[in-house]
């Protein structure tokens, strides 16, 4: 008698963006993005089992995961991309996708995007398929602008839409051994990003020294340098339009961070610290009411 096949178990981690720049409209109605993005120890746990031929979801929540939030399960992008890859390539068996969500639900941390960039290379494997991680990634544009990113993997510099993606050192230089200390917060609320770029006042921003520093500063592991040189072009429309992210932002930086950010379009907020001990120390002061999560960003492919 044949064994079954053995499920796939897949970590899908979060993001913060170190940098988002802002660059303009284009002709398609979506804004022209550049942005440093980086996974995090944070994650979803995603087990892939295979079936006979359907594809059936099924989700469990940690810890400050609204389950209000979830809509309907044909909308999940880890649902819609095993689809996607099943009728690409003609797959008849199946899969049942469990998802253990730990990341808060649009929160600015790409969640959702981890959750299908996770099923596309989970699937990859459980079926044989063999694909290239540049198909991946082009598979995962189709269905969300921070999918590619995290299709990729490790640092990388996210343009356009998100469909464009290389890694932060693909033009030179070793990628760091060690990352950055986190704490991530978020306010429990979700932020509209269509009406965070209506709320964008246009500041353009094309200073490649936003870009190049922070690259530099990964590389060299200056978590100081990296708290003075984090941007992100959304971040004083969002304060604006929704308070509770400019009052999460004020806590952690009375907590002790070294530098803070908006992450995405928000709700989550990010602080830089030196280690560790010193995000645990953020994190007593910090106290339980507000979510908060510290974290290690995650450099390497």
């Amino acid at each position: 008698m044949n064994e079954p096949d053995p499920a796939i178990v897949v970590q899908a981690r979060a993001k913060i963006n170190l940098t988002l720049e802002v660059l303009g409209k284009r002709p398609d109605g979506y804004h022209e993005l550049r942005s440093i993005i980086m996974p995090v120890s944070l994650a979803d746990t995603i087990t892939l089992t295979p079936t006979l031929s359907q594809i059936a979801l099924t989700l469990t929540f940690g810890q400050g995961v609204d389950v209000a939030r979830i809509g309907a399960m044909d909308r999940n992008l880890a649902f819609r991309a095993a689809k996607l890859i099943k009728q690409r390539y003609g797959v008849k068996g199946g899969v049942r996708i469990h998802i253990h969500k730990r990341i808060p639900i649009g929160g600015g941390l790409g969640g959702g995007s981890a959750d299908a960039a996770g099923v596309l290379h989970g699937l990859n494997r459980l079926w044989g398929l063999c694909l290239p991680v540049g198909i991946l990634e082009d598979l995962g544009a189709e269905l969300g602008s921070d999918i590619p990113a995290l299709v990729h993997g490790g640092a990388v510099l996210m343009e356009g839409r998100g469909e464009r993606v290389r890694s932060l050192f693909q033009m030179g230089g070793q990628p760091p051994r060690r990352g950055f200390w986190v704490v991530i917060a978020n306010p429990g609320i979700m932020c509209s990003t269509p009406e965070v770029f209506k709320r964008w006042r246009g500041d353009l921003t094309n200073s490649p020294d936003i870009l190049h520093n922070m690259t530099s500063f990964i590389q060299a592991c200056q978590v100081d340098a990296a708290a003075e040189g984090l941007y992100n072009g959304l971040q004083q429309a969002v304060f604006e339009g929704y308070p509770q992210v400019a009052q999460t932002a004020r806590l952690l930086k009375e907590a002790g961070c070294l530098g803070v950010l908006l992450s995405g379009s928000g709700a989550s907020v990010f602080g830089l610290v030196r280690d560790e001990a010193h995000g645990e120390a953020v994190s007593r002061r910090l106290g339980t009411g507000l979510w908060h999560v510290v974290a290690q960003t995650c450099p390497m492919v």
